[in-house]
């Protein structure tokens, strides 16, 4: 399974941007679809899910700022970030967990990573 993602950049503080990522290979469904982002220094973290069900999760500091969204038959997941701050700057990671092989197991994929800067 390969996970790429595009359309990160360089924004001023108060700008837009949108995220992409594609997931493509051999699985029967893609259960969980997430974006985390990792500034220097820092670790990992989850900014948002969504489920196929369509249910979302966010962390606090993007409510109202961010919005995740997939479709489905393009196996496709998006990140819409508005109102954009100096520290949203990070490098966001695409997660995806889908469901594969004959025994219908789940399995995790990351992908390389978009590097997001917001100038003040």
């Amino acid at each position: 399974v390969q996970v790429v993602e595009s359309g990160g950049g360089l924004v001023q503080s108060g700008g837009s941007l949108r995220l992409s990522c594609a997931a493509s290979g051999s699985f029967f469904t893609i259960n969980t679809m997430a974006w985390y982002r990792q500034a220097p220094g820092k670790q990992r973290d989850l900014v948002a899910g969504i489920q196929t069900t369509g249910d979302t999760n966010y962390v606090d500091s993007v409510k109202g700022r961010f919005t995740i969204s997939r479709d489905n038959a393009k196996n496709t997941v998006y990140l819409q970030m508005n109102s954009l701050k100096p520290e949203d700057t990070a490098v966001y990671y695409c997660y995806v967990i889908v469901t594969s092989g004959a025994g219908r197991r789940t399995y995790q994929y990351w992908g390389q990573g978009t590097q997001v800067t917001v100038s003040s």
